[in-house]
């Protein structure tokens, strides 16, 4: 008989897939056990568990044709050094690598073990002829093929997954040199040694960068990659921020203040480094799993799959199960009506929908009651309309919910949009005015508390994991840089003429308008979600897409470290250029709209080298720097040269520069294939498309792994 069904991406004869290794038969005690958790891993293992499948789930005709012989023998010799060469690969990682050492090897003595096995069963030449009519038939030991794919599939997982820990090795060490790092830049009394020690802080937190940069476009848990995300976006912001509040730190050594906005900076760097470990490694520092707050969504969620599991089962769950289930649904609804800023329709509307929900819920039960009543095996006419009704209550409910909040939202972003407690505050910092900086300060203050409250409440219906992540993310940002803003803003009232001062408020305030808009990219989403147009992001990638034939191009290591750099200097150079502009008084004229252009351009240039921004691809990064390497040259032309001179040239000969070394850089992009993430095994799908590819199939077995 021919095997049950498996998923997708799951070998059929001996129930591996990509997801989870399974364990070997035989005589072998070898036991892999493998959550697989990143995209690298499962890519790998799913070529070679295709070729397992193809190679037993075939027609099971004891005999085949010689072109079908010899097609299952060339798959089968393929496989055989295919894991040859991945099994070297692994001994040579054992070898530098003491401590995962006797694993490896053990999982690579039994990969090779399989190989070898599978070489042997798929061996025509060792096959015995049939005693009927002399042709020469194979698998006779299907026993032995599936001990040995299950066995091959598990020990190349364990090696796959031993791998993967040198990667999470190299992120701890890199964590721990910017750590050091960190508390040396936290001690330094001279800018002398500030400047010095700065300088290696950034190449560090570039590698890190980079390093975990890698590891959220690799993992397979989207709750993870958003965490990982909104760890990374702090470094990245704090990196600035601890520039600038160290420097008014020295200058400014007996100012409280400016030792709050610093140690502030600090504290939170650390709180970020040691998220990203925590996601890496799956530890916690207090030993707890930290748990998302209860959302109104899923509430809501789980209350309808409840009520609708009545229909197959009324002995699912108990009445009380359901009531308490309800009133917990309720309780978090105070969010909204206890909220200050809901208008008193909106409370109403909740309030009533809630009632509403409790009464529908009430006639369920009577209805329920009854149907046990009358030993009914599935629901009665009477319960399934109160399923729908009770079902309906808790949608409407929702749907209310979802407008009160993302309304909030919406009206919040218009009228911070103008930014004018931030505009006054620098006014009164720069003129010296303590008082009119406390008064500022207040307004800052409630503002961001309307913000805090208005994140809680997008978080609620929020509708993914993820996207709540990334709403107590932004919860958290506001709460903590508003103190920031305000403590910034005190240091400069108190030193109006202290440039350093100023500069440091600035970058403050840029972190809270940079934050208003990712809170409107958060919107949207949110809307996307509701209303059920989520579609697949983009891919900051420079691979093919599957089912995409492209050339791709992919930046090596070194190149993507200086390209890393480059972002940040493109970035500080885009500030720049917009400071200068607004200096000009004709804000229609031609240099003006050119050096605006030029700004925008280096900025989508520095988003991308953090993966965000319109710039997708390698193409799209060089072709950007190619054109912004052109009007900066078209600029200094057309610029008087008194002005040229003074203002723009130092900026724009560095943005040139910067922009031909990123075009430059794609004459030195090429594969480099990951000696085990991207290991390549023969690709066939069917006895009959082996034999119609018999030169490919000689081709994949020179590709090393």
């Amino acid at each position: 008989p021919q095997p049950a069904a498996k998923p997708q991406g799951v070998c059929a004869c001996c129930g591996a897939s990509a997801g989870m290794a399974s364990s070997p038969c035989g005589n072998s005690n070898f036991d892999s056990g493998l959550e697989i958790k990143t995209r690298s891993v499962e890519q790998t293992l799913i070529p070679l568990v295709s070729q397992i499948t193809t190679l037993i789930n075939h027609k099971d005709k004891p005999k085949k044709s010689e072109r079908t012989l010899a097609a299952i023998h060339r798959v089968g010799q393929a496989v055989s050094v295919a894991v040859g060469r991945f099994v070297a690969v692994g001994e040579a990682i054992a070898a530098e690598n003491q401590e995962l050492k006797d694993e490896m090897g053990q999982a690579c003595f039994e990969a090779r073990r399989a190989g070898d096995a599978i070489a042997q069963l798929t061996d025509v030449g060792s096959a015995l002829p049939s005693q009927s009519d002399g042709r020469v038939t194979v698998f006779s030991d299907r026993t032995g093929m599936v001990k040995a794919a299950r066995l091959l599939l598990s020990s190349v997982t364990k090696v796959l997954v031993l791998a993967d820990r040198i990667v999470i090795k190299q992120i701890i060490t890199s964590r721990n040199k910017v750590l050091v790092t960190l508390d040396h830049l936290e001690r330094v009394s001279t800018f002398q040694e500030f400047v010095q020690i700065f300088s290696q802080f950034g190449n560090e937190m570039v590698e890190f960068a980079h390093l975990t940069g890698d590891r959220q476009n690799d993992l397979k848990d989207e709750k993870k990659k958003a965490r990982m995300a909104a760890a990374r976006a702090v470094l990245e912001k704090c990196t600035m921020m601890l520039l600038t509040a160290s420097k008014t730190c020295l200058r400014h050594p007996d100012c409280e203040s400016a030792r709050i906005n610093k140690d502030a900076v600090f504290h939170r760097m650390r709180c970020a480094l040691e998220q990203v470990i925590e996601i890496v490694t799956e530890a916690r520092s207090c030993g707890e799993n930290k748990i998302l707050p209860a959302s109104i969504y899923n509430g809501i969620k789980d209350f309808k799959s409840s009520v609708e599991c009545l229909r197959e089962n009324l002995h699912s769950l108990s009445p009380q199960n359901v009531d308490s289930q309800l009133e917990a649904l309720v309780e978090r609804t105070e969010d909204f009506t206890d909220s200050a800023y809901t208008s008193h329709e909106q409370r109403q509307a909740i309030l009533s929908l809630c009632q509403l929900a409790r009464q529908d819920t009430q006639q369920l039960m009577h209805a329920w009651v009854e149907a046990q009543s009358v030993h009914a095996k599935e629901a009665t006419e009477d319960m399934e309309v109160a399923i729908l009704k009770t079902c309906q209550s808790v949608s409407d409910l929702r749907r209310e919910l979802h407008k009160v909040a993302v309304g909030r939202a919406s009206d919040l972003l218009k009228v911070h949009g103008e930014q004018l407690p931030l505009r006054a505050l620098k006014a009164a910092g720069a003129e010296g005015n303590l008082e009119a900086v406390a008064e500022y300060s207040r307004t800052l203050t409630e503002q961001k508390e309307q913000l805090v409250e208005t994140c809680r409440l997008l978080c609620h219906v929020s509708g993914t994991e993820p996207l709540e992540i990334t709403c107590i993310h932004a919860e958290e940002t506001f709460h903590v840089i508003g103190p920031q803003i305000i403590s910034a803003a005190q240091t400069l009232a108190l030193h109006p003429s202290s440039k350093i001062a100023k500069e440091n408020l600035e970058v403050f305030c840029e972190a809270w308008e940079s934050q208003l808009c990712d809170m409107a990219l958060l919107l949207r989403e949110i809307n996307d979600v509701f209303e059920g147009r989520r579609g697949d992001k983009r891919p900051y990638l420079s691979l093919p897409r599957p089912g995409v034939s492209i050339t791709p191009l992919v930046l090596i290591n070194i190149e993507q470290t200086s390209m890393a750099k480059l972002g940040l200097e493109l970035r500080l150079l885009s500030s720049d250029v917009d400071t200068e502009v607004e200096k000009w008084e004709e804000q229609e004229h031609d240099i003006v709209r050119q050096s605006q252009s030029l700004a925008s351009m280096a900025y989508n240039m520095y988003l991308f080298t953090r993966g965000e921004g319109l710039l997708k691809t390698t193409l799209d990064l060089f072709h950007q720097a190619e054109v912004c390497t052109s009007i900066s040259a078209n600029l200094s032309l057309s610029l008087p040269l008194s002005t040229f001179c003074s203002i723009f040239l130092p900026v724009l000969s560095k943005l040139q520069m910067n922009a031909s070394v990123v075009s430059l850089s794609q004459r030195f992009c090429s594969w480099r294939i990951n000696s085990l993430a991207n290991a390549s095994f023969p690709s066939f799908t069917t006895l009959s498309q082996m034999d119609s590819m018999d030169k490919q199939i000689e081709h994949d077995k020179d590709i090393s792994l």
